[in-house]
């Protein structure tokens, strides 16, 4: 069945202009190559919605597709458009970097600059081959490189500094500015700022989002988990305590009677993921003791171990 323009981006029949350029926007910000480097269904997405695009926002060829579908290009006489991922047909005009417009918290062309100190990163260097829209095949040298990113700016966006090893001795301090809402492993390819050829192109750079390590808290997923301290007697009793949420300080009601290991769970406050649902944030309880008790309680401890089951510890068995 033939491919419904509309549908792939959307949007209903009678869209105007506006509402194209909206759509594709959207969809180019979630299948763009550049965004998923390593997603082949993500660029056969992008090449459908790029056609779509290209169709729909021009005058002419809309009206065609309207009248006579897929088989409008017989009528016009012409070859269609261009490569999705070179340049657009006449008529289309939308750059990329128009997705990522200051309602997104960064643009497009700030997203790299030099310049700054900061946590180090990790890079490599791989040389391959690829073809050209000529369908030649040419060499290039992309560079990919892991940052850490502080979770919060995972959350929130910013800018992160980080030094990047080039080889040869040479260590080049960057400033990379980082979209909200980003998840572990999100990979983004900036043209042009990997190895230089001997023909003077190229490569691309390749980055790798991690979350910068912390002692108390790890992503799953969308979910953010969390490793909560608490005394023996909030685990015995009960309490509230004020934790850090994507949205603000939360307090959290801790149940008595509360085992070290029990999870907890603060809906909505995780990472954002498909079809913008959100995560949780999953709190794990963690009971630590005193670096010292006092002797006076050393028999009111040892009374204290009689009420345990004798089979508590029947979970550990082979």
């Amino acid at each position: 069945m033939a491919e419904d323009y509309y549908k792939t981006l959307g949007i209903e029949r009678t869209a105007n202009s506006d509402e194209i350029a909206k759509a594709y926007r959207k969809l180019a910000r979630k299948y763009h190559p550049d965004l998923n480097p390593e997603d082949a269904k993500a660029r056969d997405r992008f090449k459908s919605i790029q056609a779509a695009y290209d169709t729909l926002n021009d005058p002419e060829k809309r009206k065609l597709y309207d009248q006579y579908g897929d088989d409008y290009e017989k009528y016009r006489g012409q070859p269609f458009g261009q490569d999705p991922f070179g340049q657009s047909a006449p008529g289309g005009g939308f750059d990329f970097r128009d997705a990522f417009n200051s309602a997104n918290g960064f643009e497009f062309q700030d997203f790299f600059r030099p310049g700054g100190k900061g946590a180090g990163g990790r890079s490599s260097r791989s040389r391959s081959r690829r073809s050209s829209d000529r369908g030649e095949s040419e060499f290039n040298a992309d560079v990919a490189a892991e940052i850490p990113v502080p979770l919060r700016i995972m959350l929130d966006g910013g800018e992160v500094q980080f030094k990047l090893n080039r080889g040869n001795g040479r260590v080049e301090d960057l400033r990379v500015k980082i979209p909200s809402d980003i998840s572990p492993g999100r990979k983004v390819r900036l043209r042009g700022m990997g190895d230089l050829l001997p023909d003077g192109s190229k490569g691309d750079l390749i980055l790798t989002v991690q979350l910068q390590p912390h002692p108390a808290i790890k992503i799953q997923g969308d979910n953010i988990e969390m490793k909560l301290p608490i005394t023996l007697g909030e685990a015995i009793h009960g309490t509230k305590v004020d934790i850090p949420t994507r949205s603000g300080t939360v307090t959290l009601k801790i149940p008595s009677m509360s085992d070290s290991g029990k999870r907890l769970r603060v809906k909505g406050q995780g990472l954002r993921g498909e079809n913008d649902s959100r995560g949780d944030l999953i709190v794990e309880l963690q009971i630590h003791l005193p670096e010292e008790i006092p002797e006076k309680l050393g028999d009111d401890l040892k009374q204290f171990d009689t009420h345990y089951a004798k089979s508590f510890r029947d979970s550990i068995q082979w």
